[in-house]
């Protein structure tokens, strides 16, 4: 149990977080930070938090636990505004989509106090924002992954584990450069490739009369092409390295299909469609998945 949750960010995975800790009676008072004034009255009459605070290190003070619901870009500014209140035994975590950049960040700022840092990355959301959308289920049966720094307090760590199991999600633990190569694979490139591939379509003449002909697969293909702008357009410029390596790995495979198309070879195309076809069928969620770092 904790006397005071600090939220600085009260939208979706901010507000959700409170939520969560709420139900499970974890945090005994919520107070919350948002650069918009407007979302911290909406959050407090949500019941999402108990109280507003003027400033994120107003949300800090007195907080025993701090989560940090911030664009990964504002990560620096947000360390910088409440470094002189990060205390030993205070857990302080993120949420950000990629981790080398804030774990840097992190680093230059705090010092010697980034031992009392956290960095996680739930593996959850919605392709909508703001927290009138928060959720007390959002992480529930979701992966949370942590990078702790050789620094870190160990009992930090192992508190970050224990609250996030014990709002439902699986914690795993890899380094900041594994977990920014994964997820450029996963999931960074793929929201790259919906956004393109639905700009393709819809700036066409015929866009418009293509798009209202499409069904449940295009659908389910571009869902994520709705995520929100400015957080992805974040995560998209601080993961470029590792984005850029895999968008090129898929170019040669989009090259191979082309080229097999282009030459009519109709038995090479079959093997390609059936080997990333077969590869599909059996793969699961979260199959294989360790807790231990790579």
């Amino acid at each position: 149990m904790f006397n005071q949750l600090g939220v600085i960010g009260c939208g979706l995975m901010g507000g959700s977080f409170a939520l969560a800790l709420k139900r499970a009676g974890l945090a005994k008072r919520v107070i919350g930070y948002s650069k918009s004034p407007s979302t911290t009255e909406r959050a407090k009459k949500m019941g999402v938090i108990d109280d507003t605070a003027e400033s994120a290190l107003l949300a800090v003070s007195g907080s025993d636990i701090v989560i940090m619901a911030v664009p990964v870009s504002a990560s620096e500014a947000t360390f910088k505004a409440i470094r002189h209140l990060v205390e030993p035994g205070v857990l302080f975590m993120d949420v950000g989509s990629t981790k080398r950049d804030v774990v840097d960040a992190a680093r230059r700022v705090l010092k010697e106090r980034v031992s009392s840092f956290v960095p996680a990355h739930p593996i959850a959301g919605k392709e909508v924002s703001g927290v009138a959308h928060a959720d007390a289920s959002l992480y529930a049966g979701r992966q949370v992954i942590i990078t702790p720094l050789p620094q870190t307090d160990a009992e930090l760590v192992q508190k970050a584990t224990d609250v996030w199991s014990a709002i439902g999600a699986q914690v795993l633990r890899m380094t900041p450069e594994n977990h920014d190569a994964a997820f450029a694979a996963v999931s960074h490139l793929p929201h790259m490739l919906a956004f393109a591939f639905f700009n393709s379509v819809a700036k066409q003449p015929a866009g418009r009369d293509f798009l209202s002909l499409a069904g449940p697969g295009f659908r389910d293909f571009t869902r994520i092409a709705a995520s929100d702008p400015e957080v992805w357009r974040d995560i998209l410029m601080s993961n470029r390295e590792e984005i850029l390596k895999q968008s090129m790995r898929f170019r040669h495979t989009l090259d191979a299909l082309e080229h097999v198309i282009k030459t009519s070879n109709v038995e090479a195309l079959e093997d390609l469609i059936r080997s990333a076809s077969d590869a599909r069928a059996n793969w699961q969620m979260g199959a294989g998945k360790s807790g231990s770092s790579r």
